[in-house]
Formats: structure tokens, sequence, C-alpha cells
């Protein structure tokens, strides 16, 4: 484990790390494309959830890299990689158990959400954020829920629109927990920058 948190503090492995991120971010957007064709510009931000997860992680990666923080990114990446790594996972199976089977494509998405998730933790030795940020965080996952399940902008799993509520409400929950997780885990600034 110890060999583990020493590879997230060597440069080339976070650069690795910075590239492998930037390839799923860009794949992502790309996996979204007829989702964004068809959505209205102003719900736009809140239809790509995975991406923009490992967006704000490249963004972090970035900054460690120049030795400079930003506590809003850093609740941002924490708290996106884990809730819709574990959303998507989850919804991958629900699809396996719907339809009888999974595909190639299903198993790739299993496990590249599932490391969105485990880097969340695997970050912490980095994060560390003001209560300003845990505020910001929480209203941008909880609109976000709001304009997915309200407004009908979630990610298309076709199989399972008959159970958009009940997913609508798994959000809500898992929501609570990545906060929960932030306020337990990263480690709290009380100074008075703006940071």
């Amino acid at each position: 484990m110890n060999k583990l948190i020493g590879l997230m503090f060597n440069r080339w492995f976070l650069i690795l790390l910075l590239i492998s991120n930037f390839i799923g971010t860009v794949y992502g957007y790309y996996w979204y494309r007829g989702q964004i064709a068809n959505t209205e510009w102003y719900f736009i931000p809140f239809v790509p959830d995975s991406p923009t997860a490992t967006l704000f992680l490249c963004i972090l990666i970035v900054l460690i890299l120049m030795r400079k923080k930003w506590g809003l990114i850093d609740a941002l990446a924490f708290t996106t990689l884990i809730k819709y790594g574990v959303w998507a996972v989850v919804m991958n199976m629900l699809t396996f158990v719907e339809t009888g089977f999974i595909s190639w494509i299903g198993l790739m998405l299993v496990a590249s959400h599932g490391i969105m998730a485990l880097q969340a933790f695997l970050f912490l030795p980095h994060l560390e954020i003001k209560p300003v940020h845990l505020y910001i965080t929480a209203i941008w996952l909880f609109h976000n829920d709001v304009i997915d399940y309200v407004y009908g902008q979630y990610p298309v799993y076709g199989q399972l629109a008959q159970y958009s509520d009940h997913i609508g409400y798994f959000s809500f929950w898992l929501t609570v927990l990545v906060l929960v997780l932030l306020h337990q885990l990263v480690p709290r600034r009380n100074t008075l920058t703006n940071e």
C-alpha cells in the first residue's frame, strides 16, 4: 500500500495518469456526442457526467504537477469521480441483470468507471479543501441531479428507462454519500486564502 501511495507522488506516474485520463475524457465526450447533439445548450454542461469528472481530475493532476492547489477542483474531482464511477458501474450491472447479456463495451465501461472511483481515493494525499468548497460542490452535485432527473437529461440507458425514478433516487443518495466522504476524508484548510 505504501508503494502505491508513493507512486501518487511520482511525477512520471502522475504524467501517465494525466495522459490516460485525458484520453478517457476525450473519448467520454465523444461517447456523449449523440445525446449532446439533441440537448438544449444550457443543459450541455450537465449531460456528460463521467468525462467532466475525469476533466476535473486532469485539472487536479496539472495543478499537482505545477505544485499549486485549488480546493474547489479537489472537491469536485473527488466527489464526481466516485459518484459517476459508481453510478456507471451500477447501471451497467443492472443492464446485465435486465438483459441477461453484457457486451465487451459494457465490461470496458464497468472497468474504466470502477477505476475512476478508485482514483478518487488514490489522490486523497493531495487533497485539501475549505468549507466553501464543500458547499459549492454540494450545490453542483444536487443541481446536476435536478437537471438529470427533473429535466430528463440523465445518461441514456435504454433498457433501464422504466426505472428512471428509482435511478434518480439512487443518484440522490449517491450524492449524499460522496459529500459525506468528502467531509470525512478530505482535510480542511482554515486559511484566508482564495484557493
